[in-house]
């Protein structure tokens, strides 16, 4: 897949356990970025969702190019339609 997806998380989120797993199995590649250990990361995440720390929190840029869209806590149908494929 030529799109990229960034998936910021926590330790605990068991939402984002299964996404993971979910995109694990499907093939599709993506970079986490836990939020505890990143501040810069963990503002973003509150400017996204109106102030809250809400994980997880995916941007995707789309396969060929595009504006990154940013979710909150997606589906893998989401992920792979924010993705084109």
């Amino acid at each position: 897949m030529s799109g990229t997806v960034t998936m910021y998380s926590t330790t605990w989120c068991g939402y984002c356990r299964r996404l993971k797993s979910q995109m694990d199995r499907e093939g599709i590649g993506y970079t986490e970025v836990n939020i505890e250990q990143d501040p810069k990361s963990a503002a973003f995440v509150e400017q996204v969702n109106n102030g809250n720390q809400t994980v997880p929190t995916v941007v995707v840029t789309p396969t060929g190019g595009g504006d990154p869209v940013a979710m909150t806590n997606p589906s893998l149908a989401q992920v792979k339609q924010a993705l084109g494929v």
